[in-house]
């Protein structure tokens, strides 16, 4: 079996035991999937960062044609994609960082 098989039977194991209470739930955290929009506004983040869609699209990796399908409402971002965004939004600045070589 796979390393991640076996990390999954184990896991799988551990959450019948909590079920049946054979083990202290307390020591699990589940963590909860952000809290993403459902929609982003591209074209705000943009302009904010007075950023071309060429440029924006450049300098964070995205595809021109994305970007424009994007904000003209053809095409929406997966959440990946908007989970990206949100940090873009947030702090451009640690974004950037991250990004130089």
């Amino acid at each position: 079996m796979s390393k991640f098989a076996d990390e999954l039977k184990q896991s799988l194991l551990e959450a019948i035991d909590i079920a049946k209470g054979k083990m202290d739930k307390s020591r699990y955290h589940v963590y909860a999937p952000a809290d993403l929009p459902e929609t982003i506004d591209i074209k705000a983040i943009r302009k904010k960062l007075n950023m071309s869609q060429a440029v924006f699209s450049t300098t964070f990796g995205l595809a021109t044609d994305s970007v424009k399908n994007w904000e003209q409402g053809r095409r929406r971002p997966d959440r990946a994609v908007r989970a990206y965004l949100t940090v873009i939004q947030r702090n451009p600045e640690a974004v950037l960082s991250a990004l130089r070589p």
